[in-house]
Formats: structure tokens, C-alpha cells, sequence
């Protein structure tokens, strides 16, 4: 079978980030049994030998230099919106549109080169055609509604633009129909994303002609690269917590100053000797600040997470915005590090017990996180359940060998 895999964000390595963990395991496990041809763009810190890297990992690879910056004053915001209003598409994806990129994209499906198109990411999506359809098949990975999570934030008194937000929600829902409605297939991470899909297709809401084409929307989450993230051989007790991702991603950088001003402090009074390592690339002017907070530390991109988690003795995922599953909670869980998570945090994990081990504590307000943490910090037999069980949970489950599975079993069917 050829593929053609699109994705605008450059795959490797796959310790980038999420999307890129996603669409570099999904495309090695294909590569063992298809042809892989992988169109993708190079951003300003990718290294010739990176290139060369994921070349290795594939049938074909082609690599499009990064469009340029777009101007980011009142005047140039005022005018991508009247674009966004006027051709459907949001402002994000025209200004990183590369036109090289789909050029090349067209020839192939052209020529008949491929029986299959997959978007890696949702804002992939630029690049197919509505009449690719009628020939082949297109999936799209929608990592999270982007329609879903504008108006999480707005319910949640979470966005920091709430006006803007108002302004853009019916414009994304009206973009991701739209868009939608070119697959063959729709790939979510999580059954609650699925739902929100659901909800926005439905012909109820949208007044859809009985023509409309509505595609199939399949749940296959993330998974982890098991000796990237062993289990833990020793359980350090203590009181550190950590909390790891992307530092110049919104729903993270929310979670961050929300465990900082928040969880941190009511802790503390327990626990002076309490401390918070915040991980991850990136981090943006307001997480660098958290670390004069007493008993912080912010630390950037590292080349092995997992020694971190190691170091702590619970991991808090007290996201509150952000939907699909959560790659920080799964590599946490498979490490061996007690969970304590949000809703968000914890979407799609079947973690809470019942007749079946305890994998993670759950809280969503700051006294459920207090007294979940205090529980840990008290219990070793509870930290080890929670390490056991999560552990056990992934091995069974969320391996990327499992995942790429199901993924493999979609583009045949």
C-alpha cells in the first residue's frame, strides 16, 4: 500500500513534543509494511542529520522550508480575521500554508501514486482536496476539536481573550465541518473527543442536505515508547512533585500557573518542604516566572524525561483545558510515577478502579488535588498500587506497537 503522510510539523525527533511522538511512531510502524511517502516542513532548529534520520524511516521524504512570518500587529490581526470570516479557514493555517508543499502533494495523487492520504494533524487538513475522496482514502488526526476546545475555555472562564473566543467560536465550528466533511475517516484520541465530533456533525445542529457527506470517526489514542519511559526501580518518597510538557503550550502553561499559585502554596502549609519541578520545552515568560515561587524549578527541554519523573514522587496533570488523550499522563503512568490528574488529564484512561486496579488519583478542584497528594506522600502501598496498576495499564494497552496496529487496520478497511 502507498501512503502519503502530511505532516506540517517536522516529526523528529520524536521527543519534540506530542504531535511529533504521534506521527513519528505511527509512521515507523506503517514503514514496516507499507510504503511511506512523508511530506512535511522543516522548522528553523531542524539539523541537516535530523533530516537525514527520518529520511531512514521512510519510502520517500520531502521537506519544505518553513513560510515566512507573517506581521503580528492590530491592523495585520484586524485583516486575518476578516480573511478568516471570508474564506473559512483560520489565520494559523494560511500564515504556515506552504504552497510548495501542495504542489507536491497534488502531483503525487495525480499520478496515482498513492491509495491513501493521512493528515497527521488536524491543520494538515489545508492540503487535501474535497474531490481526493472520490478516489482514494483521506483520514485526518484530529488530535482535539479545535471548535471543542474554544468553547471549553469560554465555559471554563479559562481564555485569556474571552472576547476574541466569542467572535471565533462559531467560525471554527462552521472551519471544522467544513473541513470534516473531506475524509473518508476521522481518527480522535479519545471517546470524549469523538462525542464532541459527533455533536458538531450532527444534522440537528448544522441543517446538513441529505447529500452532505459524514465520515466515519474512529478512536485510536497515543501510546508510549516503553524503553524511553521504564519503570521506576526505586520509589524516592519525599514531597516532590513535577509536572512535564510543552511550556509554550496554552492549556499547559494554565496547568503550570494553576499548580503553582494554587495547588503548591495549599500544600505547603502541610508540607513546607514541598517542591515542583516544571519540565518541558519551550517555556514562555510567565513559566520562567514561576520559578521565583518558593520551592520551584523551571526547567527547559531535557534529552531524557523519564530520569526526571523518576526523581519525583508524584506527577500532577491539573490540566483544565485541552481535550484528547494526554501524552504526559501516559509517559508519567508508564515510568511508574503515582498520578494525580484532572478530568482533562486523565481523558480516555480508565484509571479510577473498581474491579480493576487503581492506575491514578483524580481531582479537579484544589482541595481534591491537597488531599490526593497528602494521600500519596502518606501511603507507600498506595503509591506502589498506582505505580503497578499504571504500568500494567499501558504495557496492555498503549504500546505503540498496539496503537499502530489499529491504525494500520483503519487505512485497510
Amino acid at each position: 500500500m502507498q501512503i502519503l503522510m502530511l505532516s506540517s510539523t517536522f516529526p523528529y525527533p520524536p521527543s519534540r513534543g506530542g504531535t511529533q511522538v504521534r506521527t513519528f511512531n505511527l509512521l515507523q510502524y506503517l514503514s514496516r509494511r507499507h510504503d511511506v511517502i512523508l511530506g512535511t516542513v522543516r522548522s528553523p532548529d531542524v539539523t541537516d542529520a535530523q533530516i537525514d534520520a527520518l529520511r531512514q524511516q521512510v519510502t520517500e521524504l520531502a521537506v519544505f522550508q518553513t513560510p515566512k512570518t507573517v506581521s503580528t500587529g492590530k491592523i495585520q490581526k484586524i485583516r486575518r480575521f476578516g480573511q478568516f470570516l471570508w474564506s473559512g479557514t483560520p489565520p494559523n493555517l494560511l500564515s504556515s500554508y506552504s504552497t510548495a508543499m501542495q504542489n507536491w502533494a497534488d502531483d503525487l495523487v495525480a499520478a496515482g501514486k498513492c491509495d491513501a492520504v493521512t493528515c497527521e494533524h488536524s491543520v494538515n487538513e489545508i492540503y487535501v482536496r474535497p474531490e481526493w475522496r472520490q478516489k482514494l482514502l483521506t483520514v485526518v488526526n484530529i488530535h482535539s476539536s479545535v471548535w471543542g476546545t474554544c468553547r471549553e475555555m469560554l465555559a471554563s472562564g479559562t481564555s485569556q481573550k474571552p472576547l476574541r473566543d466569542r467572535l471565533n467560536l462559531p467560525l471554527l465550528a462552521r472551519y471544522e465541518t467544513r473541513y470534516c466533511a473531506k475524509f473518508s475517516r476521522i481518527v480522535a484520541t479519545t471517546s470524549t473527543d469523538k462525542q464532541q465530533l459527533l455533536e458538531l456533525l450532527s444534522p440537528p445542529r448544522l441543517s446538513l442536505k441529505a447529500d452532505v457527506f459524514l465520515p466515519r470517526i474512529d478512536v485510536i489514542p497515543n501510546g508510549v515508547d516503553l524503553t524511553e519511559f521504564p519503570c521506576r526501580s526505586i520509589d524516592p518518597g519525599g514531597h516532590s512533585l513535577i509536572f512535564a510538557g510543552a511550556m509554550n503550550n496554552l492549556p499547559n502553561i494554565d496547568a503550570a500557573q494553576f499548580l503553582s499559585w494554587q495547588i503548591l502554596p495549599a500544600l505547603q502549609q502541610r508540607y513546607p518542604d514541598a517542591t515542583l519541578t516544571l519540565v518541558g520545552a519551550s517555556p514562555v515568560p510567565e513559566v520562567l516566572a514561576l520559578g521565583k515561587l518558593q520551592g520551584i524549578q523551571v526547567v527547559g527541554r531535557v534529552q531524557r524525561m523519564a530520569e526526571y519523573l523518576h526523581q519525583a514522587a508524584v506527577c500532577v496533570v491539573p490540566m483544565r483545558i485541552g481535550f484528547g488523550i494526554k501524552n504526559k499522563t501516559l509517559e508519567a503512568m508508564a515510568a511508574g510515577i503515582p498520578v494525580v490528574a484532572s478530568d482533562r488529564g486523565l481523558e480516555g484512561l480508565a484509571v479510577d478502579g473498581g474491579a480493576q486496579p487503581k492506575r491514578a488519583l483524580r481531582a479537579n478542584k484544589v482541595q481534591e488535588y491537597v488531599e490526593a497528594i497528602t494521600s500519596l506522600f502518606e501511603n507507600q502501598q498506595l503509591r506502589q498500587e498506582l505505580s503497578e496498576g499504571a504500568r500494567s495499564l499501558v504495557e496492555s494497552q498503549y504500546t505503540w506497537d498496539i496503537i499502530g496496529r489499529q491504525y494500520d487496520r483503519l487505512l485497510q478497511f
